[in-house]
């Protein structure tokens, strides 16, 4: 059964931790269901804006800003001052260096602890958010001493705060608060009224308003953005270093922060505990490998109570850390793996619902805005992805009341979508394909756009929306049947479509075109999308030419972490993905790898072949990668070359979602096949 003990998969002794690049490229990422987040690297320098203790959804619209960056510690043992933190500044220099002191880093579930030893010392160290409240703990834990003798070292801690959003960056002296102060205790008081809590627990407190000028953000240099911060010293925290007592700083936007470090601790590891004990008790999933129980934590990261979804504060998903927000097609894509694999059946069928309610002209929103401006509907397979959604919760679920709820507007969906809707969205009565396509509008996944340069255009009828549009109509046809509705007219649309789909098979036995009918006629480019034509449901494809897609996406696109978004071999490919926003922009979708399509693969190939074992072995080799980038979590895409590096975001929740919905599906095969062998 899914352990209650949590995953530790996640160790990195002295060579790594010493490593300044193999430090800094590390990142841990926490957050509080909320929409918040703390993130940093190894190192504990601050190599992206995105980097902090506290970043917490205290804008308009639920836009997030850092209001806590840091808490640099400083051993002083007698006369003897030692820094145990680093910092890097404009210039490239890290001073103080204290990652060299690290003797190792680990994730206890989510939760990242460093042990440092210097002499005779050995100190612990964690960060944690309150689950469900925008507060942060930073604690330390000097290990029993049997040789030592005289007072206990100290340590004095600065504590760094800002007040900007989490995509800018800080001028110095940009903002100046109202800092009020009792024993133990700060209060910062900011100009719109939020107050930033500090409290020493325990310890003295005395206030210190220091600007700290010229953070280098290296990451941010090479992504071609401003590269440099300033945060403001507030206070310093002296603590007491008792051996094996927490000490530490805790801060919160929400109140008074936690006094009681052990309490608080051992309350967040209850719920990292909980969140496997409840994918357990409800029944999903009952046995899994540690590196499955990581990626089940990891899912729990991105399902927020948004308060962009207020009053209520239903739930969300996160498209990515840290910098995405919510995405309806991201959504939609993620929802199975992240909620109903994990049996969260109330969230699923919340989320869906909010979905269906937001149905316009046949179409859902594309880009939920942090600010609060209106969502944009520039998307052509979100709907799609909608209504398979709906049949996977309604699969497992049996809930098919909340679908007769929602059938009317997945009735709008392919009524719309065969009449007409936006950009040229509209079935071809000739094949029954979808055609879609207007300048200047990116429509499918593959949506980079630099100025009004839609990169990949994909005008005309893209492989995987027809793959998707069949998979809906048959779908559809069942819902239908079984809420008592007519059934024949969604049946006979597929029955064209599959027809027609049959115009995506190339004649020289390469796969599938990626799009008909574009501007310059059929487009030969090999790419990861044709793999949806086998990998969804329902399949327009015979079983002769699902084998053919599948070895040409692995014999070209197929790599560790998942499909190249363009093969290797062509022309027009840029696997390296790298240089400012422009060039990256211009690269996303052609070449680099994709980690959500390689949980598609698995299934894809399980189809063609009948071997679950087989097929589980695609997904092994993201277990090591949980020890990279994005520590316990998968990143957005990779380089499309050798040894394809982590690129993107670090924590992205398609990439979880798909490959835990694969893991589960094939693994219930693999029971299967096993109870067959005995």
């Amino acid at each position: 059964m899914v352990s209650s003990a949590l995953p530790r998969i996640v160790h990195l002794g002295r060579d790594l931790c010493g490593d300044l690049d193999q430090a800094e490229r590390r990142e841990w990422v926490l957050t509080n269901g909320l929409g918040g987040y703390a993130a940093g690297t190894v190192a504990g320098t601050l190599t992206r804006r995105y980097h902090g203790l506290l970043i917490a959804p205290v804008g308009p619209g639920g836009a997030r800003r850092l209001v806590f960056a840091k808490a640099d510690e400083m051993l002083v043992d007698g006369e003897r001052r030692r820094p145990l933190h680093s910092n890097r500044w404009t210039g490239g220099s890290v001073i103080p260096a204290g990652y060299r002191e690290i003797e190792s880093f680990e994730l206890q579930g989510r939760l990242p602890s460093w042990t440092t030893t210097l002499g005779l010392h050995r100190l612990d160290r964690r960060v944690w958010l309150e689950p469900g409240a925008n507060t942060v703990c930073v604690a330390w834990r000097l290990w029993n001493e049997p040789l030592r003798t005289g007072p206990p070292p100290k340590l004095e801690v600065r504590l760094l705060i800002n007040c900007r959003d989490h995509h800018q960056e800080m001028p110095s002296g940009g903002f100046r608060p109202d800092v009020k102060v009792t024993p133990g205790k700060l209060a910062v008081h900011y100009d719109d009224g939020t107050v930033l809590r500090l409290r020493a627990c325990p310890g003295a407190m005395r206030p210190e308003l220091t600007w700290y000028e010229n953070f280098d953000m290296a990451v941010e240099r090479e992504r071609g953005l401003a590269d440099t911060d300033n945060h403001l010293c507030v206070g310093v925290a002296t603590l007491v270093l008792e051996p094996d007592a927490w000490v530490g700083v805790s801060a919160s936007l929400d109140g008074d922060p936690p006094e009681d470090l052990t309490e608080a601790l051992h309350r967040r590891i209850q719920y990292e505990m909980d969140v496997l004990d409840d994918v357990h008790n409800r029944g999903t999933l009952q046995d899994c490998p540690d590196w499955i129980a990581q990626l089940l934590l990891a899912a729990d990261s991105f399902v927020v109570a948004s308060p962009r979804t207020q009053p209520d504060n239903a739930p969300s998903i996160i498209a990515g850390y840290p910098w995405f927000s919510e995405w309806g097609r991201d959504t939609l894509i993620a929802l199975p793996g992240l909620t109903l694999v994990t049996g969260r059946f109330d969230a699923a069928r919340a989320i869906l619902q909010r979905f269906a309610a937001g149905v316009e002209q046949g179409m859902l929103p594309n880009v939920f805005a942090e600010d609060g401006t209106p969502s944009a509907y520039n998307t052509v397979d979100a709907a799609l992805w909608f209504i398979e959604a709906w049949r996977a919760y309604v699969e497992l679920s049996g809930d098919w009341e909340a679908l007769a709820e929602a059938y009317p507007a997945l009735v709008s969906i392919i009524e719309h979508y065969r009449t007409g809707t936006r950009f040229g969205i509209k079935c071809d009565p000739v094949d029954g394909l979808i055609g879609c396509g207007q300048p200047d509008v990116q429509l499918t996944w593959m949506d980079a756009k630099i100025g009004d340069w839609v990169v990949t255009p994909r005008t005309g009828k893209p492989v995987e929306i027809n793959a998707l549009w069949y998979n809906a109509l048959m779908v559809m046809t069942r819902f239908a049947g079984i809420l008592g509705h007519v059934s024949e007219p969604f049946f006979s649309l597929a029955r064209t479509a599959h027809r027609g789909f049959g115009r995506y098979v190339r004649p020289d036995g390469s796969g599938l075109y990626d799009v008909l009918d574009g501007v310059a006629g059929d487009e030969t480019t090999v790419r990861p999308n044709q793999i949806l034509a086998v990998s969804l449901w329902h399949s327009p494809l015979s079983e002769e030419d699902q084998a053919t897609v599948v070895r040409q996406c692995g014999s070209a696109l197929l790599t560790t972490f998942g499909l190249r978004s363009l093969a290797a071999d062509d022309p027009e490919g840029n696997p390296q993905y790298r240089g400012d926003m422009a060039r990256r922009d211009e690269g996303y979708h052609q070449g680099p790898v994709w980690g959500w399509l390689l949980g598609h693969y698995a299934l894809a190939e399980y189809r063609v072949h009948g071997n679950a074992r087989r097929a589980l072995d695609r997904l092994e080799g993201l277990r090591d990668h949980l020890a990279d980038a994005g520590l316990g979590t998968v990143s957005e895409i990779f380089d499309g070359e050798a040894p394809h590096r982590p690129r993107g975001a670090p924590a992205q929740a398609w990439s979880v979602a798909c490959t835990l919905e694969a893991w589960w599906r094939l693994d219930r095969q693999r029971r299967l096949e096993e109870e067959q062998e005995s």
